[in-house]
Protein backbone atom coordinates (compact mmCIF):
# COMPACT_ATOMS: atom_id res chain seq x y z
CA UNK A 1 0.00 0.00 0.00
CA UNK A 2 1.37 3.26 -1.21
CA UNK A 3 1.54 6.15 1.44
CA UNK A 4 -0.96 9.25 1.18
CA UNK A 5 -3.25 7.97 -1.29
CA UNK A 6 -5.82 9.32 0.54
CA UNK A 7 -6.70 13.40 -0.02
CA UNK A 8 -8.79 15.97 2.30
CA UNK A 9 -11.77 15.54 0.35
CA UNK A 10 -11.48 11.44 1.82
CA UNK A 11 -10.96 12.67 5.20
CA UNK A 12 -14.12 14.97 4.93
CA UNK A 13 -16.27 12.35 3.47
CA UNK A 14 -15.31 10.19 6.07
CA UNK A 15 -16.07 12.30 8.70
CA UNK A 16 -19.83 13.08 7.09
CA UNK A 17 -20.23 9.46 7.13
CA UNK A 18 -20.30 9.73 10.76
CA UNK A 19 -24.58 10.06 10.55
CA UNK A 20 -24.45 6.15 9.82
CA UNK A 21 -22.62 5.23 13.14
CA UNK A 22 -25.42 4.30 14.50
CA UNK A 23 -27.29 2.48 11.37
CA UNK A 24 -25.50 -1.15 12.42
CA UNK A 25 -25.89 -0.67 16.14
CA UNK A 26 -26.39 -4.12 18.25
CA UNK A 27 -25.70 -5.57 21.07
CA UNK A 28 -22.65 -7.64 19.99
CA UNK A 29 -20.65 -4.95 19.27
CA UNK A 30 -22.46 -2.14 19.14
CA UNK A 31 -20.83 1.28 17.04
CA UNK A 32 -18.83 -1.75 15.29
CA UNK A 33 -20.14 -2.36 12.66
CA UNK A 34 -20.79 1.22 11.82
CA UNK A 35 -17.23 2.51 12.83
CA UNK A 36 -16.32 -0.18 9.79
CA UNK A 37 -18.51 1.52 7.67
CA UNK A 38 -17.22 5.30 7.69
CA UNK A 39 -14.02 3.69 6.75
CA UNK A 40 -15.21 1.40 4.15
CA UNK A 41 -14.91 3.75 0.72
CA UNK A 42 -11.18 5.09 2.52
CA UNK A 43 -9.95 1.47 2.84
CA UNK A 44 -11.21 0.78 -0.45
CA UNK A 45 -9.33 3.27 -1.86
CA UNK A 46 -5.97 2.66 0.05
CA UNK A 47 -6.33 -1.20 -0.47
CA UNK A 48 -7.77 -0.94 -4.15
CA UNK A 49 -5.47 -3.79 -5.57
CA UNK A 50 -5.68 -5.83 -2.93
CA UNK A 51 -8.95 -7.16 -1.38
CA UNK A 52 -7.26 -9.72 0.96
CA UNK A 53 -6.04 -6.57 2.40
CA UNK A 54 -9.53 -4.82 2.35
CA UNK A 55 -11.37 -7.84 4.06
CA UNK A 56 -8.43 -7.55 6.83
CA UNK A 57 -8.77 -4.41 7.82
CA UNK A 58 -12.22 -4.33 7.49
CA UNK A 59 -12.31 -7.00 10.34
CA UNK A 60 -10.31 -5.47 12.54
CA UNK A 61 -12.90 -2.60 12.42
CA UNK A 62 -15.77 -4.75 13.33
CA UNK A 63 -15.25 -5.12 17.13
CA UNK A 64 -16.49 -2.99 20.01
CA UNK A 65 -16.84 0.47 20.05
CA UNK A 66 -18.93 2.86 21.60
CA UNK A 67 -18.43 7.07 21.38
CA UNK A 68 -20.31 9.80 20.49
CA UNK A 69 -21.55 10.22 16.58
CA UNK A 70 -20.33 14.12 16.15
CA UNK A 71 -17.15 13.41 17.33
CA UNK A 72 -15.90 9.95 16.32
CA UNK A 73 -15.10 11.60 13.07
CA UNK A 74 -11.70 12.80 15.34
CA UNK A 75 -10.81 9.21 15.83
CA UNK A 76 -11.73 7.77 12.08
CA UNK A 77 -9.18 10.65 10.72
CA UNK A 78 -6.11 9.58 13.53
CA UNK A 79 -6.98 5.75 12.79
CA UNK A 80 -6.37 6.86 8.57
CA UNK A 81 -3.14 8.88 8.79
CA UNK A 82 -1.74 6.40 10.82
CA UNK A 83 -2.66 3.21 8.73
CA UNK A 84 -1.42 5.46 5.73
CA UNK A 85 1.96 5.70 7.54
CA UNK A 86 1.97 2.03 8.25
CA UNK A 87 1.61 2.20 12.06
CA UNK A 88 0.67 -1.39 13.72
CA UNK A 89 -2.62 -2.01 14.09
CA UNK A 90 -2.15 -2.99 17.82
CA UNK A 91 -0.84 0.58 18.48
CA UNK A 92 -4.07 1.75 16.28
CA UNK A 93 -5.88 0.18 18.18
CA UNK A 94 -4.93 1.37 21.17
CA UNK A 95 -5.14 5.21 19.95
CA UNK A 96 -8.85 4.38 18.80
CA UNK A 97 -10.02 2.69 22.48
CA UNK A 98 -8.99 5.18 24.25
CA UNK A 99 -9.91 7.79 22.64
CA UNK A 100 -13.53 6.28 22.82
CA UNK A 101 -14.41 7.36 26.08
CA UNK A 102 -13.34 10.19 26.87
CA UNK A 103 -15.05 11.63 23.73
CA UNK A 104 -18.14 10.03 24.29
CA UNK A 105 -18.65 11.89 27.04
CA UNK A 106 -17.47 15.36 25.94
CA UNK A 107 -20.02 14.49 23.51
CA UNK A 108 -22.82 13.65 24.53
CA UNK A 109 -22.53 16.57 27.24
CA UNK A 110 -22.13 19.04 24.44
CA UNK A 111 -24.95 17.83 22.29
CA UNK A 112 -27.02 16.60 24.97
CA UNK A 113 -26.93 18.80 27.97
CA UNK A 114 -25.38 22.20 26.19
CA UNK A 115 -26.75 22.51 22.85
CA UNK A 116 -29.91 20.86 22.72
CA UNK A 117 -31.47 22.45 26.25
CA UNK A 118 -30.08 26.16 25.13
CA UNK A 119 -32.02 25.81 21.54
CA UNK A 120 -34.88 23.96 22.91
CA UNK A 121 -35.59 26.57 25.20
CA UNK A 122 -35.04 29.45 23.09
CA UNK A 123 -37.24 27.75 20.17
CA UNK A 124 -39.92 26.78 22.51
CA UNK A 125 -40.00 30.49 23.76
CA UNK A 126 -40.44 31.77 20.22
CA UNK A 127 -43.03 29.43 19.60
CA UNK A 128 -45.27 29.91 22.62
CA UNK A 129 -45.50 33.46 21.12
CA UNK A 130 -46.55 31.81 18.02
CA UNK A 131 -43.66 33.05 15.51
CA UNK A 132 -42.84 29.39 13.12
CA UNK A 133 -38.92 30.55 13.73
CA UNK A 134 -38.86 28.94 17.17
CA UNK A 135 -39.08 25.29 15.79
CA UNK A 136 -37.04 26.10 12.46
CA UNK A 137 -34.72 27.99 14.61
CA UNK A 138 -34.04 25.21 16.91
CA UNK A 139 -33.71 22.37 13.42
CA UNK A 140 -31.48 24.24 11.71
CA UNK A 141 -28.91 25.41 14.91
CA UNK A 142 -28.66 21.87 16.18
CA UNK A 143 -27.88 20.23 12.88
CA UNK A 144 -25.57 22.94 11.36
CA UNK A 145 -23.59 23.19 14.61
CA UNK A 146 -23.19 19.62 15.05
CA UNK A 147 -22.44 19.53 11.19
CA UNK A 148 -19.98 21.59 11.50
CA UNK A 149 -18.43 19.51 14.76
CA UNK A 150 -17.95 16.48 12.64
CA UNK A 151 -16.11 18.13 9.94
CA UNK A 152 -14.35 20.58 12.30
CA UNK A 153 -12.88 17.71 14.28
CA UNK A 154 -12.07 15.21 11.81
CA UNK A 155 -10.22 17.69 9.84
CA UNK A 156 -8.52 18.24 13.33
CA UNK A 157 -7.67 14.71 13.80
CA UNK A 158 -6.20 14.96 10.35
CA UNK A 159 -4.22 17.32 10.66
CA UNK A 160 -2.95 16.34 14.46
CA UNK A 161 -2.57 12.60 13.41
CA UNK A 162 -0.24 13.86 10.21
CA UNK A 163 1.50 16.33 13.07
CA UNK A 164 2.10 13.14 15.20
CA UNK A 165 3.38 10.62 12.54
CA UNK A 166 5.66 13.56 11.34
CA UNK A 167 7.27 14.46 14.92
CA UNK A 168 6.71 11.21 17.17
CA UNK A 169 6.92 8.85 14.80
CA UNK A 170 9.62 7.02 17.20
CA UNK A 171 7.89 7.41 20.52
CA UNK A 172 4.62 6.04 18.74
CA UNK A 173 5.13 2.88 20.97
CA UNK A 174 5.19 4.53 24.34
CA UNK A 175 2.18 6.61 22.83
CA UNK A 176 0.47 3.68 22.29
CA UNK A 177 1.56 1.76 26.06
CA UNK A 178 -0.40 4.97 27.49
CA UNK A 179 -3.05 4.82 25.72
CA UNK A 180 -3.73 1.56 26.23
CA UNK A 181 -3.17 2.38 29.90
CA UNK A 182 -5.87 4.92 29.84
CA UNK A 183 -8.18 2.58 27.72
CA UNK A 184 -7.99 0.31 31.12
CA UNK A 185 -8.24 2.58 33.67
CA UNK A 186 -11.32 3.89 31.62
CA UNK A 187 -13.13 0.32 31.57
CA UNK A 188 -12.10 -0.44 35.42
CA UNK A 189 -13.91 2.59 35.92
CA UNK A 190 -16.91 1.63 34.23
CA UNK A 191 -17.16 -1.92 35.58
CA UNK A 192 -16.88 -1.06 39.02
CA UNK A 193 -19.39 1.73 38.70
CA UNK A 194 -22.21 0.22 36.25
CA UNK A 195 -21.97 -3.57 37.37
CA UNK A 196 -24.16 -3.76 40.55
CA UNK A 197 -23.64 -6.82 43.05
CA UNK A 198 -24.20 -7.36 45.99
CA UNK A 199 -24.86 -9.80 48.91
CA UNK A 200 -27.45 -10.00 51.37
CA UNK A 201 -26.16 -12.70 53.72
CA UNK A 202 -26.01 -12.52 57.26
CA UNK A 203 -24.86 -14.79 59.81
CA UNK A 204 -24.77 -14.11 63.58
CA UNK A 205 -21.90 -14.49 65.47
CA UNK A 206 -20.93 -14.97 69.17
CA UNK A 207 -18.99 -12.58 70.97
CA UNK A 208 -16.60 -13.77 74.22
CA UNK A 209 -19.26 -11.43 76.46
CA UNK A 210 -22.21 -14.05 75.54
CA UNK A 211 -23.71 -11.18 73.34
CA UNK A 212 -24.69 -12.28 69.40
CA UNK A 213 -23.49 -9.80 66.88
CA UNK A 214 -24.97 -9.76 63.07
CA UNK A 215 -22.00 -9.65 60.83
CA UNK A 216 -23.25 -8.64 56.96
CA UNK A 217 -20.91 -10.46 54.88
CA UNK A 218 -21.24 -7.25 51.90
CA UNK A 219 -19.76 -5.44 54.99
CA UNK A 220 -16.32 -7.41 55.23
CA UNK A 221 -15.78 -7.89 51.50
CA UNK A 222 -16.21 -4.05 51.30
CA UNK A 223 -13.32 -3.94 54.04
CA UNK A 224 -10.90 -6.08 52.12
CA UNK A 225 -11.93 -4.97 48.41
CA UNK A 226 -14.75 -2.62 47.93
CA UNK A 227 -16.78 -3.41 44.96
CA UNK A 228 -15.10 -6.54 44.89
CA UNK A 229 -18.24 -8.81 43.73
CA UNK A 230 -18.71 -6.22 40.35
CA UNK A 231 -14.79 -6.99 39.97
CA UNK A 232 -15.07 -10.62 39.78
CA UNK A 233 -18.23 -11.06 37.63
CA UNK A 234 -16.70 -8.68 34.84
CA UNK A 235 -13.54 -10.90 35.21
CA UNK A 236 -15.79 -13.94 34.54
CA UNK A 237 -17.16 -12.10 31.18
CA UNK A 238 -14.05 -11.48 30.36
CA UNK A 239 -12.64 -14.92 30.71
CA UNK A 240 -15.65 -16.54 28.36
CA UNK A 241 -14.69 -14.09 26.05
CA UNK A 242 -11.99 -14.04 25.60
CA UNK A 243 -11.13 -17.92 26.50
CA UNK A 244 -14.00 -19.87 25.98
CA UNK A 245 -15.45 -17.63 22.47
CA UNK A 246 -18.51 -17.26 24.15
CA UNK A 247 -21.44 -15.04 21.71
CA UNK A 248 -23.03 -11.71 23.78
CA UNK A 249 -26.40 -13.93 23.55
CA UNK A 250 -24.78 -16.83 25.68
CA UNK A 251 -23.36 -14.19 28.46
CA UNK A 252 -26.66 -12.23 28.31
CA UNK A 253 -28.97 -15.37 28.78
CA UNK A 254 -25.83 -16.67 31.33
CA UNK A 255 -26.60 -13.16 32.95
CA UNK A 256 -30.06 -13.11 33.32
CA UNK A 257 -30.69 -16.78 34.65
CA UNK A 258 -27.78 -16.35 37.44
CA UNK A 259 -29.45 -12.78 38.24
CA UNK A 260 -32.59 -14.90 39.03
CA UNK A 261 -31.47 -18.28 40.74
CA UNK A 262 -28.58 -16.34 42.77
CA UNK A 263 -31.49 -13.70 43.68
CA UNK A 264 -34.05 -16.19 44.76
CA UNK A 265 -31.39 -18.30 46.97
CA UNK A 266 -30.65 -14.40 48.91
CA UNK A 267 -27.17 -15.13 47.84
CA UNK A 268 -27.00 -11.37 45.57
CA UNK A 269 -29.42 -8.10 45.82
Amino acid sequence: MASNILQKSDYIKTSLRAYFLQNGFNYGNYQGLGYANMLFPALRKMYREDDDQLQAALKENIEFFNTNIHFVPFITSLHLVMLENNTPAKEIRSIKMALMGPLAGIGDSLAQFCLAPLFATIGASLAQDGMIMGPILFFVAMNAILLAAKVLTGLWGYKLGTNIIASLSEKMEVISNIASMIGVTVISGLAVNFVKITTPVRYVANMPDNQQKIVAIQDMVDAIAPRLLPVLFTGLIFYLIKVKKWSTYKLVILTIVLGIVLSVLHLIA
